[in-house]
């Protein structure tokens, strides 16, 4: 079997790899030095430079492969996958984009494909824990705390972007959604800070961000919902007093007769500060909380850099469930046609168990704890 796969940078790299020891993989990305990284990990790997944005020119590009990852930037991630639907191909998406997926459930029916998508950490992984125990009990509330922080807390964002940094910025910047009492509300990004405690990691600070995404719609029966971001405590003081200051306005200011706009300023400076070295450690921590009427059931997560592959833990964490989503399609364990949030799937305990023993076998491993309410 043949697979594309869309985007070579930190995520789109572990997921190629790893599905290069079970499949013919290409990869597909505009930066040459992505495109050479991954061939020297696994000269088996075929690499292709292409202009991704080019969507017009999917069909030919993807006509010779069985099934598709995106792993491209959250600002191309919908036109791209509506692309790859378009070309009547299975796939599987990561990236991270504000439109709603589930408009394009109908075109993926049309061509009689399956498409999973929000398929990594958060959303992802969180997904599939909601699915699962949403069909095993009422659930009156759900709770996801997650993020991916470096080893060393270097002054002064005490920060650096496991994937691409313009996405990070997006996250603080789209307003957030959440479900109370039944209502989706929405707040500002970075809003209702609290301090957490997590085993290992120390106190980190947990601020509302636009995580939520097709669970407002495909669980809108579950009273409350919410999730948060987490970073080392004093972070999100400096990202508002950026945002305050206008850092992340996006009309142009006119310097020397040259129109920059600060958001985009701001961003080629953060790209330097956040980028995460090519062997620095980092880890991702994440809780998720899904509360019965009877019962709490608790699903933790404390990954870390991996020195051996070299592959980062939000890489890790990302890519591996994404890759488990690629095998549920060619091992027939999911084959539905249209678009499939992972909630969707989750609800099936043969795929649930199959990404979280794949997962398992990776050393990504979930630690699940349950207590009577």
């Amino acid at each position: 079997m043949t697979i594309a796969v869309l985007g070579a940078g930190m995520v789109g790299r572990a997921i190629a790899l790893d599905l290069a020891a079970d499949f013919s993989v290409t990869s597909f990305d505009l930066s040459a030095a992505n495109l050479e990284e991954l061939g020297r990990r696994n000269p088996a790997i075929h690499t292709a430079g292409a202009d991704l944005a080019d969507y017009k020119n999917y069909t030919d590009l993807l006509q010779p492969f069985d099934l598709v990852v995106t792993a491209v930037p959250g600002f191309m991630g919908y036109q791209t996958l509506e692309a790859v639907i378009n070309a009547g191909k299975d796939v599987v998406d990561i990236s991270f984009f504000p439109e709603d997926v589930l408009q394009l459930d109908a075109l993926a029916k049309e061509k009689e494909v399956t498409v999973i998508t929000d398929c990594g950490v958060a959303p992802g992984m969180s997904n599939f824990i909601l699915g699962r125990y949403n069909a095993a009990m009422k659930v009156k509330a759900f709770e996801c705390y997650v993020g991916g922080l470096p080893k060393e807390r270097k002054p002064p964002f005490q920060y650096k972007a496991p994937f691409s940094p313009v996405d990070v910025i997006q996250e603080y910047i789209r307003p957030a959604r959440l479900v109370e009492e039944g209502k989706i509300v929405t707040k500002p990004a970075l809003s209702e800070r609290e301090m957490m405690q997590f085993a290992e990691v120390g106190e980190l600070e947990a601020f509302n961000t636009d995580g939520l995404r097709s669970l407002i719609f495909t669980m809108n029966h579950i009273p409350e919902m919410k999730e948060k971001t987490l970073r080392y405590p004093g972070h999100i003081d400096l990202i508002i007093a950026l945002q305050q200051a206008g850092f992340f306005d996006m009309t142009p200011l006119h310097i020397n007769d040259i129109a920059v706009s600060p958001l985009d300023f701001t961003s080629k400076i953060l790209v330097n500060e956040w980028k995460l070295g090519p062997e620095e450690e980092e880890f991702t921590v994440m809780k998720v909380i899904v509360i019965g009427e009877n019962e709490t059931i608790t699903y933790d997560l404390l990954d870390r850099y991996d020195p051996v592959t070299k592959i980062s833990s939000m890489a890790r964490t990302t890519g591996y469930t994404c890759t488990a989503a690629v095998h549920l399609i060619t091992d027939k364990l999911f084959t539905e046609k249209g678009v499939f949030p992972p909630e969707l799937i989750g609800h099936r305990k043969d795929c649930f168990d199959f990404v979280l023993d794949y997962l398992k076998v990776r050393n990504v491993t979930w630690r699940k704890s349950s207590k009577q309410c």
